[in-house]
């Protein structure tokens, strides 16, 4: 009695010295020096008698001297089996060669550790076996038989600590057998039978919780684990910021199943269990929870152990109880060789990495709103029949890498560097991942597209609604149109380059000017002179409306720096608002845009009123004709203006050319004319000249180039002043603006619905527009008079026979004498007619009369190109 009370208090003095000599910086002591200290030791107890020993062997002496209980005698064997059979995990380690012969019935019912680690007996394998087959947890025949080995016991520890020379002569057994059950399963084509079993796992009960605020911290401890091995993965996501208090229920209802997984995991990686049977068992264990929470719990155990074994590698060197935790787990030595072990730890990062992805890409699934997909929505369906899958494989491939890190650190560097099969696992768990990663992205691409178009239906639909209702002010319009979001502030005021707030717009006149990128200087030139005329102090105007760009860019498109550096050029040179970026710009907005207000290419003025009614849907042409006396830009105003309009000089010109204003006042006789024809300028020119000199009358001859082929008018105008053939605009802004005007004035008659009408005003204007299309043409006027407005082959041959009506000249005057005579050619000869309406312009008639005979005009579809064009459209 005396012995046994003695021996555990020598036993832990002799640990105390084990200890204190593994505090020292370096281990130089020999197993002989242990060994000598431990038979010190020993000799200092008493001896007990031959019954004692056979009934209550001492351990001490059990590890001292094995060879006493290598062959016991049958009634040792009988009375104390499981002493005999079994010996002490110390033993095993410094005499491993000793322990020779045990019966078959010993090895099978109670295996030594190292035995279990390094091959597992048969009966073991069996239950083993059978318990994951059932995809149940092991039943208590399973755990009597395979008890969890306590960690202070571990063999492997005992032997890393003791025998560090060891590490390199130990046969790998448990680890390729890990690894030789995960290839046979990486390498099935058919997953159903996998399927099946992880199906019959899952049974939730309706426990819900928020995954995504601890995905986040597991991503945080991930990120920071090992910034030093894969810097790209601490970049890859922001850093988690959060308080710890916000985590605490949450945590205090998961950490019992956290530290379950932590420790299933633990103890399997050690016992050399395959990797498919510790996945099944993890899922037993969350058979409650749904396929999003199994992955993030399971991580989070991971994330534990995996952070504790670098926050020790990153603070060991000023820290005394974390060096010493490390050098319990090889750190310091590890450490020593990170460089040949970099592409280890890359393999191991980058099957994390690809964890995270897809565990976020599921989180995504979860998350999608139920109010605008379904389950029976193809692409969610698909999805969530391999999310399962996913699951399985990513809890799996967790498994994988803590076995790794266990390996590391019990089995020493150079093991895991020579453990090429090791290698080959990570690898192919990553592909594995990232092909399951690929199909999920795939299908949830489609879902977030079928989001989209709900979200923009309805977004749509309440736009819709919102024009169709009363409302007290503009605001409710004007933040569906520019900040859906509640961006503060979405405004930005060009001319000082400041963002404001939507209130600036609060019940004022807006116009909307909508337009792509492709808005022209000249458009933004007459644009801004008009507005800036409005801006006088003094003027009734003033302050009363405001104007607002909105960009419409096309969504499919990719912004590129190209393009946001035209966006930006362009709100420099405005002088009113716009929208800070085509960005803001919902795209169902777009959508309401081209649809409601027929939007394509061309810019549109939308003019709202302080009620953010639509008063106008297109005041741009309102805004060409008579620019600012159109205030406020109402329909109502547009047809006011018309029925005070007649078809005289000034409508063509006016708000272009005072000098040719000047003109109509004095009463003279003005030819406007155009065309690219160079020979036809020249002789029309020569002969209206030489006509003015014979019949005395005071002449002014205006070139107003061509509607298109800006070039070829460029060249006509360099012409015509070096051969001071007439007078000219030499701005090509003038020549655009002019064209522009009678375009409007068609387009704005369509758009009032009186496209048809048989107003004398509007035929002239539909006949100089086709004029234009088919050769030269000239608009003779006196004063505000204008007499004819014919085609050049019926023009100029009027002047030619001047000898044939000059005769006229003097009863009826000379106007009425060329009209009469170019009518009487114009009756012989009618030229054909033809319009061109580009489909960027949004509104184009149906059909529309022929303004030379009243019949209603074939329609085609056209292809041209001038080959002058800047190429901004192509562009944008």
């Amino acid at each position: 009695m005396e012995h046994n009370q003695s021996s555990p208090l020598s036993f832990s003095l002799n640990l105390s010295n084990i200890l204190t000599f593994l505090g020292k910086p370096k281990m130089e002591t020999s197993n002989k020096a242990i060994t000598g200290q431990l038979q010190q030791l020993a000799n200092k107890l008493n001896n007990p008698t031959p019954m004692q020993q056979v009934i209550n062997p001492n351990p001490m002496q059990q590890l001292l001297n094995p060879n006493q209980v290598v062959n016991p005698n049958p009634m040792q064997q009988l009375l104390n089996p499981n002493q005999v059979v079994n010996p002490n995990p110390m033993q095993q380690l410094l005499n491993p060669n000793q322990v020779n012969n045990p019966n078959p019935m010993q090895q099978l019912l109670h295996p030594n550790p190292l035995q279990q680690l390094l091959k597992p007996n048969p009966m073991q394998q069996l239950l083993d076996s059978s318990a994951v087959q059932q995809g149940v947890n092991p039943t208590s025949t399973h755990q009597a038989f395979n008890p969890a080995p306590r960690m202070e016991a571990n063999p492997i520890l005992r032997q890393q600590v003791l025998k560090p020379e060891l590490t390199t002569k130990i046969n790998p057994v448990s680890l390729q057998q890990m690894t030789r059950h995960d290839r046979s399963m990486i390498s099935m084509s058919d997953d159903n039978m996998m399927v099946k079993q992880i199906h019959s796992t899952h049974a939730p009960d309706g426990r819900e919780f928020d995954v995504r605020p601890l995905f986040q911290l597991v991503e945080d401890i991930l990120h920071r684990a090992t910034p030093g091995v894969d810097p790209s993965i601490s970049a890859s996501q922001p850093r988690f910021e959060t308080s710890e208090g916000s985590f605490i229920s949450l945590l205090e209802a998961l950490s019992l199943t956290i530290d379950r997984i932590s420790c299933e995991i633990a103890y399997k990686s050690l016992c050399g269990g395959d990797a498919h049977g510790t996945t099944l068992s993890i899922f037993n264990l969350l058979s409650n929870y749904s396929w999003d929470a199994k992955l993030v719990l399971t991580l989070a155990a991971f994330a534990a152990n995996y952070g504790e074994f670098w926050l020790l590698a990153q603070i060991y060197t000023t820290n005394q109880l974390a060096k010493s935790m490390a050098i319990l787990k090889q750190l310091p030595v590890i450490l020593e060789h990170s460089g040949p072990l970099k592409p280890r730890f890359e393999a191991l990062n980058n099957l994390i990495k690809a964890m995270m992805d897809v565990t976020r890409c599921i989180i995504e699934f979860k998350e999608l709103p139920p109010m605008y997909i379904s389950q029976d929505v193809p692409a969610l369906a698909t999805a969530m029949t391999h999310i399962p899958t996913a699951v399985y494989w990513t809890i799996r491939s967790v498994v994988a890498c803590a076995t790794q890190i266990t390996t590391l650190t019990c089995m020493g560097h150079e093991y895991w560097m020579s453990a090429t099969s090791e290698a080959w696992e990570l690898s192919t768990l990553t592909h594995k991942i990232n092909s399951i990663l690929d199909l999920l992205k795939k299908q949830l691409d489609l879902c977030y597209q079928y989001i989209d178009g709900k979200i923009h239906a309805e977004t749509f639909r309440t736009l819709q609604n919102l024009f169709e209702s009363i409302h007290i002010d503009n605001m409710k319009i004007l933040r569906a149109l520019i900040c859906p979001k509640d961006d503060a502030l979405p405004l930005l005021e060009c001319s000082t380059t400041r963002r404001v707030n939507i209130e600036v717009l609060r019940r004022k006149n807006v116009l909307l000017l909508i337009s792509g990128l492709s808005i022209s200087h000249d458009e933004l030139s007459i644009l801004e002179q008009i507005y800036n005329e409005s801006r006088v102090p003094g003027t009734r105007m003033e302050s009363q409306y405001e104007v607002v760009w909105i960009p419409v860019v096309d969504p499919s498109v990719t912004w590129t720096s190209a393009m946001q550096d035209r966006f930006e050029n362009l709100q420099a040179t405005m002088p009113w608002y716009s929208v800070y970026t085509p960005k803001m710009v919902d795209r169902a907005v777009v959508r309401f845009i081209k649809e409601i207000w027929h939007f394509r290419n061309k810019p549109i003025l939308v003019v709202l009123d302080p009620q953010g009614k639509v008063v106008s849907p297109n005041a741009i042409h309102m805004m060409w004709i008579w620019g600012s006396t159109a205030f406020p830009f109402t329909s109502l105003r547009e047809e006011a203006l018309w029925k005070e309009e007649t078809w005289r000089l000034e409508l063509l010109v006016d708000g272009i050319d005072p000098t040719v204003l000047n003109w109509v006042k004095e009463g003279k006789f003005i030819y406007l004319y155009g065309g690219t024809d160079l020979e036809w300028i020249r002789k029309f020119t020569t002969t209206v000249k030489t006509v003015a000199s014979a019949a005395r009358i005071p002449l002014e001859l205006v070139y107003v180039g061509k509607s298109n082929k800006r070039e070829q008018v460029r060249k006509c105008i360099a012409s015509i002043i070096a051969e001071e053939l007439s007078y000219c605009w030499q701005d090509l802004t003038m020549v655009w603006f002019f064209w522009t005007r009678l375009e409007s004035m068609l387009f704005s008659k369509i758009q009032l619905g009186r496209g048809d009408d048989e107003d004398p005003m509007l035929r002239e204007i539909k006949k100089l527009l086709s004029y234009d299309k088919e050769g030269g043409w000239a608009v003779l006027s006196k004063g505000s008079f204008v007499f004819v407005n014919g085609h050049s082959s019926t023009v100029l041959p009027t002047f030619t026979d001047f000898n044939k009506w000059k005769d006229d000249v003097p009863p009826k005057g000379f106007e009425i004498a060329c009209m009469d005579y170019h009518n009487m050619l114009h009756s012989d000869s009618q030229p054909c007619c033809r319009f061109e309406f580009p489909s960027e312009i949004g509104r184009i008639p149906d059909r529309i009369k022929c303004p030379e005979c009243l019949k209603i005009m074939e329609k085609y579809i056209t292809f041209g190109c001038c080959h002058d064009e800047n190429g901004i459209n192509s562009l944008y």
